[in-house]
Formats: structure tokens, sequence, C-alpha cells
């Protein structure tokens, strides 16, 4: 194998596949990075969860394989001059040069690294910035509890032209909505998708203009998977078992009241009195017309007021949030204006952006259970 490449090309490549190396490989040769060069260059990784695969153009004179440790391609590569990287094989060894840098690395047997699974059948396209950014407004509201797996994904439901993500951790929900474009326009599917796999995809998938997604029927190619691909990259995803809540059933239809807060405002404020809130204590909102009472702390503690202007449609009310859980809303919901719906001080509220002039519902509802007052 002998062949020439950009040094960017390389670094950008190889550290967007090196994300999906295992931390603790079960096996030695998946803390290896595949590499491929044909006519043009393919990078893999796979821990027998997610694969990834990028491909690149390369300059290549000898076309061939070759297996090393990737954290240390990846350290390598970070570190390089500003000139073009040459890599060659010789024997057991990879040789790296790059100007006047040259580095050997150990080569592992590359015939027991395992074949990556097959990409799903494409299930259609979506922009890869709303993609991307749909998918961080919903992934904040996972749990990060592995004891509870079904909690710890992103539920995708797909309904002809229309995309909705959706997670929980039972304290908040996120929810959203995107059209995209679908291979057909009866199709109906749903899939239970690690976040964090999710997430980190999505960001990286936006050199592309458009992601595509392929999912796994029943029975065929690729069951239990989803696949996304754009840019010259793909990776694939085992997906989680269980069966999601019924978050639908958790949206309140109906209002006592709203309030409507600007958003840049509402967070430095929630980040300053949230500053003497002891662990785990709430924030208190007390909404009355023309403005909001943010308060924290006991009276033997240290304890913070501020209040900020509102605009209160309903009765008067006093509810209190975990700030961190307030503060991740008020960042997700990609308007100026925050806008906080509630029925009662001890069920759940709604937050999300400006509602459309139309009337319909916003694309995106952040539900936050509240936390009891004590009286």
């Amino acid at each position: 194998m002998k062949f020439r490449i950009d040094r960017d090309a390389l670094a950008d490549a190889v550290a967007w596949t090196a994300r999906t190396l295992p931390v603790r490989p079960p096996v030695p040769v998946l803390a290896g990075m595949h590499i491929d060069a044909g006519d043009r260059l393919k990078l893999s990784a796979f821990d027998y969860e997610v694969s990834a695969q990028v491909a690149t153009d390369i300059d290549v004179e000898e076309p061939g394989t070759a297996l090393v440790s990737g954290r240390l391609l990846s350290e390598i590569c970070r570190s390089l001059p500003p000139h073009p990287v040459e890599l060659t094989t010789d024997g057991a060894k990879v040789m790296l040069t790059c100007g006047s840098a040259k580095f050997t690395l150990l080569t592992m047997p590359v015939e027991d690294y395992p074949s990556l699974p097959a990409m799903p059948p494409d299930a259609g396209s979506v922009g890869s910035d709303e993609f991307a950014a749909a998918v961080s407004q919903v992934a904040i509201a996972a749990g990060r509890d592995d004891t509870i797996p079904m909690l710890t994904g992103v539920r995708v439901e797909i309904e002809g032209e229309t995309v909705t993500l959706a997670s929980t951790d039972r304290y908040r929900l996120a929810v959203r909505e995107l059209h995209w474009k679908p291979e057909r326009l009866d199709l109906s599917a749903v899939a239970l998708v690690p976040a964090k796999t999710l997430a980190d995809t999505a960001k990286s998938l936006t050199s592309g203009a458009e992601v595509s997604i392929a999912l796994g029927g029943t029975g065929g190619t690729g069951e239990g998977m989803i696949g996304f691909e754009g840019g010259g990259r793909r990776t694939t995803s085992r997906l989680l078992d269980g069966d999601f809540v019924k978050y639908r059933s958790l949206l309140p239809s109906e209002y006592a009241g709203n309030a409507e807060v600007q958003t840049s405002a509402f967070i430095e404020a929630v980040k300053r009195v949230s500053l003497v809130a002891e662990r785990n204590t709430p924030v208190r909102l007390s909404f009355r017309q023309g403005e909001v009472v943010l308060e924290a702390g006991t009276g033997d503690e240290a304890q913070a007021v501020e209040a900020l202007e509102a605009n209160l449609e309903g009765d008067d009310i006093d509810i209190a949030f975990n700030p961190g859980f307030l503060l991740d809303g008020l960042a997700a919901i990609g308007s100026d204006i925050a806008r906080l719906s509630f029925t009662t001080p001890t069920k759940p509220a709604v937050l999300t952006g400006k509602p459309p002039a139309d009337g319909a519902n916003p694309n995106y509802r952040y539900l936050i259970m509240p936390v009891r007052l004590s009286s």
C-alpha cells in the first residue's frame, strides 16, 4: 500500500472515524482503524454497536489495506506539520511521512477485523443543519442512567413527510417535529436510537447539505439498525430495545395560563439566582401581571431575588424548577421569546418559543416537571 493525501483531509477523516473507537475494546483488533486504499481512501472503525466509515480522495500508487491503532493514528494526525502526507506499508509496519516528520506504526492482523454491517435500506433524507439542530434540542432530555437503557435513547417516529424526535429522563420531556423527504410517502416507522450516538452523528454530518437516513425493516436487511450518511461519511448504530413511554399523553391538551419572557434575559437571571441554590434545590418563579420574580435560597442560607418583565395570561402562579433543567430548555428553544405554559404549580409545564402566527403547535416542546414547594 502506498498513497499520498492532503494533511488536513487525512486529519479530518481520521478524527471523525476515531470517535467510534471503543474505550475498552472487547477484542484487541477493535482498537484498530481499518485503512483501505483503493480508488479512494476508506477509513473504518467498529465496536459491534456503532460503525463509522469515511471516504476521501487520495493519490494512490499501490492499493492495499492495513489495520493500525486508531487512537495513536488520531494523535499523530492531529500534530502533523502542514505538508502532504505519504503512507506506505513495509511488512508488518505502516510508515507515515509528513515533511521531515516520520512515524512507524505496527499493524494488527487485518484478517481478524470484523466486517462492517451493511447499511439498511434508505428511508429518506433531511437537511443536515436542521437535523443537527433538532437532535441537539431533543438529546438534552435523554436519561444518562444505563440501568434504564430505554430512557437513554431518542425515539424517532416517521409518518410520511414528518419525523418526530422525543426523549425523556422522567423529569423532563423534549419533542421536536421536522419535515423530511421520505423515499415513500406512506412510510411509517419507529426506532429508539442511543441519544449520545445520535447527537454525535448528527453534529458531525453537517459537512454535506443533506443526511440520508436508512432504517432496517423487520426481518430484512439491517434489522435492528439505523444508518446515516452525508458528506462522504456513513455510520450505523444498533437500536435500543424496550417500549418507550407513551409521551404524547404527558403533554397537556390545555393550559390554565402562560407567560412570555425575553429568553436571553431569562437565561441570565436564572444563572445568577441559581448561584445560591444548593444542590438539588429549585429556583422559584412567581408570575404576576407584568413581571416574574425569581428566587433561590432559604432563610438559613444565601438568598437571591431578581425581577424580570413578563407578559402573563391567566391567574398569578408560583412554580419552581430545577435550574439546570430550566436552563437546558431555555437554551434549546431557539427563540428570542420563551413561552411557559402551565396548568397548576404541581403539574408539568411546557416551555416553547414564540408560537406560530397561524395558531399551530410549535415544532419544539420542552415539558418540565416542577419541584413541589413546601408550604
